[in-house]
Parts: structure tokens; C-alpha cells; sequence
């Protein structure tokens, strides 16, 4: 009986193992419908950038991306904000190695990458600006970030606001893709915590006539929270004072920004107010989220939350969110979306593709526009 109750053990972890095996098995990013589109959403890059070891990480990423252009018939790219992590560093401490000249100049090369092959949006997170004691707000964004360097963003763009110094810059953008599968789509975002000023110029971009049939995708960095919830409360962000104590920049208390709109507020009076906004896309706070609201016209707005900046080891000592990124492809009937959650770091590797798609239910689902 004891032999016997051992080669019944022994099938069932031969059994076991080779399911175990089968789960495991590597599917190579592809479209699920012959005719869909992609759109990648990159989360929050700023722990990428910080370090210099974990930068070619993020270049895997965008080149990734070029890579799978025609494979998954990309048509747009986002990314949710925090470009880099400091907007005002010239010192090194323990939270990075990296200047503010030498962050921007890794995350702007990373989308060089794609200059030219497709068109994206790099919104702004509250890491990208730097702010003085009364709250007003600067930031290096501009310098890099041009309606120029990409070509096929330059011919797309169709409107744009101003920055608190009165400059028109693309933190507050929009860019217009005419026949996706028969419908036409209005790409918008908004700078971090965007002003009331800018909340103004959105709502009369999405009211204007000649959007009244557009899809509009609305791209910001503060809106939802991992617990499905719009953002609440006081707005603040600080500065780094001019001090270091043992190898620690010194921050100073958060300071109120100015006429700053969270997302509640942002789904108050800009979201739900419009009757053709139908996807928000976010990051600012570590993880997953989703819901679903009515807007005025009664159509589902789906809001989305992705940040991946906690993952892969965390802020100091991690990778950076080991390369996770995800993929809304947008079936042919112009209803269905697939979202998927991958990463190309552990995709490029036999070693580690196991691990390269989130498969539960926060990182891979469905939704249905009306």
C-alpha cells in the first residue's frame, strides 16, 4: 500500500509539474483581431531616470515599441507623467546619481526612439516641476519636449494651452487621429494638477463642434488612486532646499500649488460635463485602478490607473518597475478594448518570460465603449 500511495504521489507531481510548465508558456505580444489598433501606455518613469544603472531599461522599452509598431499596429503612445524625478538637482544623494540636466537628457533620448515612426504624448507629473514658496510652478519640460522633434506629433497636433509663464508649450496638448477603424479620436492631456485656467481651455476643446463625434482620450498624471477612487483633496508639491544632511537633500514642508484641480474635481468639471470624453488614462500613485462613471450624455467613461514605479525592488534600491508597460488594442468594431499588461524586460529573456504578462484581473480586461 505505502508503494503504491508513492507512485500515485509521484504521477501527481509529474502531473502537477508539467501543468505547471504548460501555464508558463511564453506568448509573443500580438493583435487578438485582424484589423485592430494599439495604443501603449508607459507608466511613470522617474525611477528609471534617477539612476543611470536602471536607465537602459527604459530604452529597452521604447525600443520594444519601435520594434512591435507593425506587429501590433501601434497608432499611439502615452506615457502618464513623471518623466524624471527631479526637476531641480545638481547634487547627488541618496535617492539617485543622476542631475536634472542628465534626467531629461535620458528620458528625451528614450523617445528619440520613436521620432518619426510614431506619435506620442509625454505628460507631466508633479516630479517634472519645480516650485517656489507661493506655489507657482517651472519646469525644464519645454526644453525637450518641442512640437518639433517629432514630425508625425507635429502633424497631428491640433491644439494647445499655455504654461504658467504664458508659454505655449505641449504640457496642455491635443492631437487629432481621423478613421481608426471608421472613427476619429482626440488625444488631450493636461499638466499635473492642471490649473483652472487649463481645465477651461479642455472643456471647450471637448465642446467644440468639430470633436462633437470624436472619441476623446484624456491623458493626466493625478486623477485616480489605486483603491478605483477619483483623487481628493489639497493639491501641494515642495522644493529641495540647499542642504544635505548625511548624503539626504532636504525637502522642504508641501507647499499649496495655485489653482491646482485634483480628480475629483477634474471629473466634476471637465469628464463628466462632456459628452464625447470616453478614456482617462493616470498614474502619480503606485499600482492598479479602474472604474467606470456615466458622463452627461450617459455613455461609460473608463478611467485607468497604471504606475509601476513601486515594483521591481521599489524607489531607492529597485530597477526602476521592471519595464512593465500595457497595450490597449482597440478591436474593429470600435466597441471592444483589450488591456493587457507586459513587460518587455522580462519578455527578452527565455529566463524570465514566464514572468513577462500580468494575468489577473487588475492587469488584463476588457472594456466595452457604448
Amino acid at each position: 500500500m505505502k508503494r503504491v500511495y508513492c507512485f500515485l504521489t509521484l504521477v501527481f507531481l509529474i502531473s502537477f509539474f508539467r501543468e505547471g510548465i504548460a501555464q508558463q508558456t511564453y506568448e509573443k505580444p500580438a493583435l487578438e483581431r485582424e484589423g485592430s489598433w494599439s495604443m501603449i501606455m508607459i507608466p511613470d518613469l522617474q525611477n528609471y531616470v534617477k539612476w543611470g544603472r536602471n536607465q537602459p531599461i527604459m530604452d529597452l522599452m521604447m525600443a520594444w515599441i519601435e520594434d512591435n509598431l507593425d506587429l501590433l499596429n501601434i497608432k499611439m503612445v502615452v506615457c502618464v507623467g513623471d518623466l524624471v524625478e527631479n526637476d531641480e538637482k545638481i547634487t547627488n544623494d541618496y535617492d539617485g546619481n543622476q542631475t536634472t540636466q542628465q534626467q531629461w537628457e535620458a528620458v528625451s533620448h528614450a523617445f528619440s526612439r520613436l521620432d518619426g515612426k510614431v506619435p506620442y504624448i509625454a505628460a507631466t507629473g508633479n516630479h517634472d516641476y519645480s516650485i517656489d514658496r507661493q506655489g507657482n510652478r517651472t519646469s525644464h519640460y519645454s526644453e525637450f519636449f518641442t512640437s518639433e522633434r517629432n514630425y508625425l506629433n507635429q502633424k497631428i497636433l491640433v491644439q494647445n494651452s499655455r504654461n504658467e509663464q504664458g508659454k505655449p508649450t505641449l504640457e496642455n496638448s491635443a492631437y487629432e487621429l481621423k478613421g481608426l477603424n471608421g472613427q476619429d479620436y482626440l488625444f488631450m492631456t493636461v499638466e499635473f494638477a492642471p490649473r483652472d485656467t487649463v481645465v477651461t481651455w479642455a472643456k471647450r476643446i471637448a465642446d467644440m463642434e468639430q470633436y462633437r463625434d470624436h472619441r476623446i482620450v484624456l491623458v493626466t498624471h493625478n486623477y485616480l488612486n489605486a483603491k478605483d477612487e477619483h483623487t481628493a483633496g489639497e493639491i501641494n508639491w515642495l522644493f529641495w532646499e540647499p542642504y544635505a544632511i548625511d548624503n539626504m537633500i532636504q525637502k522642504s514642508p508641501k507647499i499649496k500649488l495655485q489653482h491646482a484641480n485634483n480628480g475629483k474635481q477634474l471629473w466634476e468639471k471637465l469628464v463628466q460635463p462632456a459628452s464625447n470624453i470616453e478614456l482617462v488614462l493616470c498614474g502619480h500613485i503606485s499600482g492598479e485602478g479602474y472604474r467606470s462613471d456615466e458622463n452627461v450624455a450617459g455613455k461609460a467613461v473608463h478611467q485607468m490607473l497604471f504606475d509601476a514605479q513601486s515594483m521591481g525592488g521599489g524607489h531607492r534600491h529597485g530597477n526602476g518597475g521592471d519595464g512593465w508597460l500595457r497595450i490597449l488594442e482597440f478591436f474593429p468594431d470600435n466597441k471592444t478594448v483589450k488591456v493587457k499588461t507586459f513587460s518587455p524586460l522580462f519578455g527578452a529573456s527565455p529566463t524570465s518570460q514566464q514572468f513577462a504578462w500580468k494575468r489577473d484581473e487588475r492587469n488584463e480586461y476588457v472594456i466595452l465603449f457604448d
